[in-house]
């Protein structure tokens, strides 16, 4: 098994707007104006380029902490113009902002020898994707979340850093322009560092929320939590994507039926109650925390089941999900190695 979409950005792209009519229909009425950008530069002549695409957890552990692990390499940041506070989250430093004109690369990155970006589906990410291709230089892209046949396609020609070999072989589907290296995954190797003290195993589950997802119908994972939490006695956790009109409804609607909605804005990695999810990284977070955790989702289609499998989530009713394996070296490391690599430095 393999990506739906393996090669075709745009058939992706076309994909996931057919997923939302309504976001599409409003697009259409309103479309956006064209994504600015800003650089953020450290030393003279920078030779690694990372874009950000949004300042989110799994883009921090899987972009800033290699850039941390890199130490005071000259280095650019690419990100959205309106991303706030990006100067307080850039480790190291000092950096200086750089204006960017359009598409067009700024004179003080012309140096460049290699880029790092989550993908090249997204703003920052797809302007970066076409600097690489514009100096010639390597497009590496780190592996940032769990991986269903509705990931889009890796970019032609690039190199993917990926949490395990059997995601690797999954994102490339069979393609031969896309060379791979294992990391492992740096969110995951955080969470083992910092183990959950007393397991609260006899709480109600904690049902983490994904009725953003576009993988499944809104209305089977909404009846999906809502039986789970119903016979269970679980607390439904929104997902942060979880604000739209729609989604506030569906909240409502489950506390008049009883259902309790955690509205608390905590961490999941300052909880310790059991976790449930249809196919949620939060899964993975907390079994690699020590808190029992699983998946659920009646009759699940067979991508589901194999991504089950490939990740090692355990369904409800069974032994709780094992932590992942660990990798030796940790990721951000392993990650800044491989650049260290394509620098010419050591392996």
């Amino acid at each position: 098994m393999g990506l739906n979409i393996p090669q075709d950005l745009d058939q992706w792209r076309n994909w996931q707007r057919n997923r939302h009519p309504l976001r599409k229909l409003r697009a259409m009425m309103r479309p956006s104006p064209d994504p600015t950008f800003v650089v953020a530069v450290r030393g003279d002549a920078p030779a690694v380029l990372v874009a950000l695409d949004a300042d989110t957890p799994t883009q921090r552990m899987s972009l800033l902490e290699p850039l941390k692990a890199l130490r005071e390499k000259p280095a650019a940041v690419l990100a959205p113009a309106g991303l706030s506070g990006l100067g307080q989250i850039l480790p190291g430093g000092p950096w200086a902002q750089v204006s960017v004109q359009g598409a067009e690369l700024p004179e003080q990155l012309r140096q460049l020898s290699v880029v790092l970006a989550v993908g090249h589906y997204l703003p920052a990410g797809a302007l970066a994707h076409a600097w690489s291709r514009q100096l010639d230089v390597p497009f590496d892209v780190v592996q940032h979340g769990l991986l269903t046949p509705h990931a889009p396609p890796l970019a032609g020609h690039a190199h993917l850093l990926a949490f395990s070999g059997a995601d690797a072989d999954f994102w490339r589907s069979g393609r031969n322009d896309v060379t791979a290296a294992v990391v492992g995954s740096q969110l995951l190797w955080h969470g083992q560092q910092q183990p959950a003290g007393d397991v609260a195993r006899e709480e109600r589950p904690l049902f983490l929320g994904q009725l953003h997802g576009a993988e499944l119908p809104r209305t089977a994972l909404a009846r999906a939590a809502g039986e789970f939490c119903a016979a269970t006695g679980a607390v439904y956790r929104p997902h942060p994507s979880e604000t739209d009109q729609l989604s506030r409804l569906q909240h409502g609607l489950w506390q008049r039926r009883g259902i309790k909605v955690d509205r608390s804005r905590d961490a999941l990695a300052t909880r310790s109650s059991p976790v449930v999810s249809v196919f949620s990284t939060g899964v993975l977070e907390a079994a690699a925390r020590g808190v029992p955790a699983w998946v659920t989702y009646p009759s699940p289609p067979a991508w589901l089941e194999e991504f089950w499998e490939r990740y090692g989530m355990s369904p409800w009713g069974t032994e709780p999900t094992p932590g992942p394996a660990g990798t030796g070296l940790e990721p951000a490391k392993a990650i800044a190695r491989v650049i260290e690599h394509q620098l010419g430095g050591q392996a």
